[in-house]
Order: structure tokens, then C-alpha cells, then sequence
């Protein structure tokens, strides 16, 4: 069984319709310890770091999280919730993440090479894979220069060889990372099409 953590904010009902369509149980859970039994656990969000932080905390989700990835169980955190999974957030103040991937999350703004490009960045943009490292099995079957959808207006630095993928934007931006049994997408599978579709199934199969 998949859970979707549902701690207030993120678009989680695509998502569950997306896995749906691919065939798999998953269920959209409140409650941290449904959570917790669950085989494969995914972190969606969007909005603000600070404010998503704090609902993780309070609500719980974080220290079971935390918990269940040192298990080694497979999570996946979607847009602001890749975001969510390093050290801190530079967004509207400092925030502290979970701390499960190296890294901090700045504004676009300030990495822009061409005056031109509008934040946030909104649209497809192609998957570009590090040579350094071995293929993600996220993109198992997802050939270097198949697009998928981005909306967000701060990125994450500084991963290093957790880096997984990254896309052209003038600049090379995190696309996914990656630490183990922990996974994060900058970009939104459930709206990226057979592509999108084909990474989720990876993640289910993990």
C-alpha cells in the first residue's frame, strides 16, 4: 500500500488519481500512524517552506517520517515536499527541513543567468541526467530529454551526489535527489504525462 501524507497543503487528489490509473493501492491519510503502515510513503506539498514545516511538526508526520525512512522504507517527496526533505529553506526567512537529503532551498531569482525568464518557472523543461553518477532507478525506462512539469519559485542548492536530475533554466536546476530509500522531484509527476506516469510507477516498484 502507498500512503499520501495529507497534513494541509499540497494537490493530492491528481496524485491519487494518477497511481489509481496506474493500478495502485494508495490511500490519502490524516492520520501519521496510517502512515506509518503503509510500504511506500509520499510527500506532496505546495505552498509556502515555513508554513509547511510547521503543519509537518505539529500534525506529527515529521518524526514518523524521519522514523520510517531510517527503516529504509521508499519516500518520495513531490514539489515542496522534495523540498521539505533537506537541511533548511531560505524562503521568507530560514526554516529547518527534515534533514534526510543534504542541501538548501533558495529563490530562482537570484541564480538567473537571463534577465528574460519569468519566476516562478511554469512549464515542461527536459530531464538532463549527472554523468558522474549511476541512472536513478526513478527513470528507469525515461530517456534523457523527456520533459515534465514545473511551477515553483525556489530550487534546491547544494545536494551534491544526492543530485539525481536537473533541468536547463539558464541555470542547472534540482530537479530530483536522491539518498538511499529517500527520493524528491522538483517537478510534479502527476501532471507530466506518460512520463510523469512511468516515474511514479518506478517509485511504486521500488
Amino acid at each position: 500500500m502507498i500512503a499520501i501524507a495529507d497534513y494541509g497543503v499540497g494537490n493530492i487528489f491528481s496524485l491519487k488519481s494518477s497511481l489509481a490509473y496506474l493500478g495502485e493501492e494508495a490511500v490519502l491519510t490524516a492520520d501519521p500512524e496510517v502512515f506509518r503502515q503503509a510500504d511506500h510513503l509520499i510527500l506532496p506539498g505546495v505552498g509556502a517552506f515555513g508554513d509547511a514545516a510547521e503543519k509537518l511538526r505539529q500534525s506529527g508526520f515529521a518524526e514518523v517520517i524521519r522514523e520510517e525512512a531510517g527503516r529504509g522504507k521508499p519516500l518520495l517527496g513531490i514539489c515542496l515536499g522534495m523540498q521539505l526533505l533537506l537541511e533548511k529553506s531560505f524562503e521568507y526567512g530560514e526554516h529547518v527541513g527534515l534533514g534526510l537529503i543534504p542541501g538548501e532551498i533558495v529563490g530562482i531569482e537570484g541564480q538567473l543567468t537571463d534577465p528574460e525568464l519569468k519566476v516562478p518557472q511554469m512549464g515542461w523543461n527536459a530531464l538532463q541526467y549527472p554523468p558522474e553518477r549511476a541512472k536513478s532507478r526513478l527513470y528507469q525506462g525515461v530517456a534523457e530529454g523527456e520533459f515534465v512539469y514545473f511551477v515553483h519559485s525556489f530550487c534546491a542548492v547544494g545536494s551534491g551526489d544526492c543530485l539525481s536530475a536537473y533541468v536547463d533554466y539558464s541555470f542547472p536546476v534540482t530537479a530530483s535527489v536522491e539518498k538511499e530509500n529517500v527520493y524528491g522531484v522538483q517537478y510534479h509527476p502527476e501532471k507530466s504525462g506518460e512520463t510523469g506516469l512511468k516515474i511514479l510507477k518506478n517509485f511504486c516498484t521500488l
